[in-house]
């Protein structure tokens, strides 16, 4: 009985001695007919089966930008969607049918833009001052802070020109703005940095670009506050990218996603502000 039950084993002859000895109804012979593989080749195979079963999943395609921070993808998504004459290299848009450099700006049409541009940077600063979210207040006294200079500039432009500070209305695009960034502040805190990074770091690129040329031609060369830094711009906005990085390193994929998603929203929100540039009331 023995030598049938051994004879059936792919095991070497100590392993199935030792094994039937101390438990003689542990060995169960093959089915009949079926061939004896030899046993280094039944442990390579299982080896081999063990690993396909625990190989990590493959990971998902890096993001552009994603090595260098979270802010590089979110620059990123940005540079594509300005229009070629805006970033030659990096746009993603066809040009403007009517570029910033054809409109012809008034007075009291800038006035009103900066106006209604201080409803949206009081509503950011307010959020980010309350921190009812607590990575909010990594965000407080970056030096980019543009309420306060926005308020001399409203001021000082209404007094020299002597023009009539405008009334914001209740559904015009700095008062949607705001309160839509208080809304979301509260609940997507993903959505709110993403708006908060495009207002600050565009306006420090692109805004200074419309600031200036908008002082030479209606302005006497005047640089406002709302252009201006208490320190070197370069070195606040990378305090500024370094914190947003840190807080993004404890957010997951999908989160991140939602923010670069919001990009398109962030910009829309700002081009109806700029349009009342070349507005005349």
């Amino acid at each position: 009985m023995a030598n049938s039950l051994l004879s059936g084993r792919c095991l070497p002859s100590e392993v199935r001695s030792a094994t039937l000895l101390r438990n003689p109804l542990h060995l169960h012979a093959p089915p009949t007919g079926r061939a004896c593989r030899p046993f280094k080749q039944q442990i390579d195979r299982s080896t081999k089966v063990q690993a396909h079963a625990t190989e990590a999943p493959a990971k998902s395609k890096a993001r552009p930008g994603e090595k260098k921070g979270f802010v590089e993808e979110m620059r990123f998504v940005a540079m594509k969607l300005h229009t070629k004459d805006q970033a030659p290299k990096e746009g993603g848009k066809a040009a403007a049918p009517q570029p910033f450099q054809k409109w012809q700006p008034t007075r009291e049409g800038y006035l009103k833009f900066l106006v209604e541009s201080k409803l949206v940077y009081d509503a950011l600063e307010q959020v980010v001052q309350e921190a009812s979210v607590p990575e909010y207040a990594l965000l407080q006294k970056t030096g980019l802070e543009r309420a306060g200079p926005l308020s001399t500039d409203i001021d000082n432009l209404t007094a020299e020109y002597n023009l009539q500070k405008p009334e914001p209305a209740a559904d015009g695009p700095g008062s949607e703005y705001a309160k839509f960034l208080k809304e979301v502040s509260q609940s997507e805190p993903q959505v709110f940095i993403c708006h908060f990074y495009n207002t600050y770091f565009a306006h420090t690129a692109g805004g200074r670009m419309i600031g200036s040329k908008v002082s030479q031609m209606i302005l006497d060369n005047k640089q406002l506050n709302f252009y201006k830094y208490d320190s070197d711009v370069k070195e606040l906005l990378n305090q500024v990218r370094d914190t947003i990085n840190q807080v993004a390193e404890g957010w997951t994929r999908e989160q991140k996603d939602k923010c670069l998603d919001e990009t398109e929203k962030a910009f829309a929100y700002s081009s109806s502000l700029l349009k009342f540039i070349a507005s005349s009331s």
